[in-house]
């Protein structure tokens, strides 16, 4: 990964790989946080201004557009290559996230109890 935050390299060093869901999520959250993006995984998707839109509804779109790309290399770089390949034709960073809270978060709830049984 090229780091364009030191803190970038906790990601390089931490990959998701699935079981480590937890700790992975909580990393990247720094990191976006860190790199001003975060804000787009808890922000719908602006609309499409029209051509007589104020200039602040443009930028405005445009800014999330460029924050939500930046959101996105984070991401994918920070998974295993198949998680990669399963997410990087999604549009929203914000979708991307909600997929791999889906897939590993119930597998780490059991993976908890049995734990917690053994």
């Amino acid at each position: 990964m090229d780091l364009f935050n030191p803190l970038a390299k906790i990601l390089d060093e931490n990959k998701l790989i699935g079981p480590n869901y937890l700790d992975w999520k909580r990393n990247l959250m720094l990191v976006l946080t860190a790199a001003k993006v975060y804000w787009v995984l808890t922000t719908e998707v602006p609309e499409l201004p029209g051509p007589n839109a104020p200039q602040a509804d443009h930028d405005r779109k445009s800014k999330w557009i460029e924050d939500n790309e930046m959101a996105k290399c984070y991401i994918l770089s920070s998974m295993s290559n198949v998680l990669q390949q399963q997410h990087i034709e999604m549009a929203a960073a914000s979708d991307i996230m909600l997929n791999i809270k889906e897939m590993l978060e119930s597998n780490i709830a059991q993976l908890r109890c049995w734990r917690l049984e053994a």
